[in-house]
């Protein structure tokens, strides 16, 4: 199968080509820079020039490839609505393109602030009020008889070189000496981004249309044991905030601390046969994240 990879020399998206490719499958990569082209040449995987507003690129790329992952995301949080709305007409342009194919699309989105159903996020949690529009999008699509399919990322995707919400934790522990969590408790799920990359070849090959599937490795990890590994690590006093304080300790991410964020993916793991096997989010930390 050549299937077309946005975001493709992203954190995410370059395991995904690395997955693919492995998997015995070609990959055209999309990518907006010189540099990004380089990486995607470098991991063997043929480049397709522009961005997520560029919808001639993408309408080629969706033409050319018997197959299409979206993991590209503009991550402007000073314009996030702006980016929400490029990144639906992106999913509406190539799933247009390849309406009358059959060919199957897999789309990217989250699973912080989603109704929770007993204690956890499931995939029957829908995505009303998601902060991404992608799957509300996507499964729109899907009722229209596009092949298409919803991979949900937890608030923490990690491994080496990270640089997603974790990091900039850890850098708010450093810049103000004190590594901080919400007052209220507060849980995270988390996945390997190589445990997602083969997520996301699973879903291209034999997913099922409509279907939304969660990406949950770990599946409830307390904030406040974050912070006290980050504070044990950086010999950093560990509190506690809430209100005002936990806004100017956590910037514009304070938001994101207030949703639940505990995920299972039973159903996922039994559709696709995926089962993580890739360290945990703290074990993670313990060796990669404070070198």
């Amino acid at each position: 199968m050549k299937v077309f990879v946005t975001g493709a020399s992203g954190f995410v998206g370059s395991a995904v080509v690395q997955e693919l490719i492995g998997a015995g499958h070609q990959v055209i990569g999309l990518a907006r820079s010189e540099e990004s082209s380089t990486a995607i040449r470098n991991a063997g995987a043929e480049v397709l020039s522009g961005g997520l507003e560029d919808l001639d690129i993408l309408r080629q790329g969706a033409s050319q490839a018997d197959g299409i992952i979206h993991t590209a995301f503009i991550h402007d949080f000073s314009q996030y609505h702006k980016a929400g709305e490029v990144d639906q007409t992106a999913i509406r342009t190539m799933a247009e393109a390849v309406k009358e194919s059959g060919k199957p699309m897999v789309v990217t989105a989250g699973l912080l602030n989603l109704p929770v159903i007993n204690g956890f996020i499931t995939e029957e949690s829908l995505a009303d009020n998601s902060l991404r529009k992608s799957e509300t999008t996507a499964l729109a699509l899907a009722e229209e008889g596009i092949n298409i399919s919803v991979i949900r990322l937890p608030p923490s995707v990690h491994d080496k070189g990270d640089k997603g919400f974790v990091p900039f934790i850890i850098s708010q522990a450093r810049k103000n000496g004190m590594s901080a969590y919400p007052a209220e408790e507060k849980n995270w799920s988390a996945v390997h981004r190589l445990d997602a990359a083969r997520l996301f070849r699973l879903a291209v090959e034999k997913g099922a249309a409509g279907a939304v599937y969660n990406a949950v490795g770990d599946s409830s990890i307390p904030l406040r044991e974050i912070a006290a590994l980050i504070g044990e690590n950086l010999n950093l006093p560990v509190q506690a905030l809430s209100g005002e304080e936990l806004e100017k300790h956590f910037d514009w991410l304070s938001r994101f601390l207030s949703f639940e964020g505990a995920a299972t993916g039973t159903r996922t793991r039994e559709a696709l046969n995926w089962e993580p096997v890739r360290p945990g989010l703290l074990e993670d930390m313990k060796e990669n994240y404070f070198n």
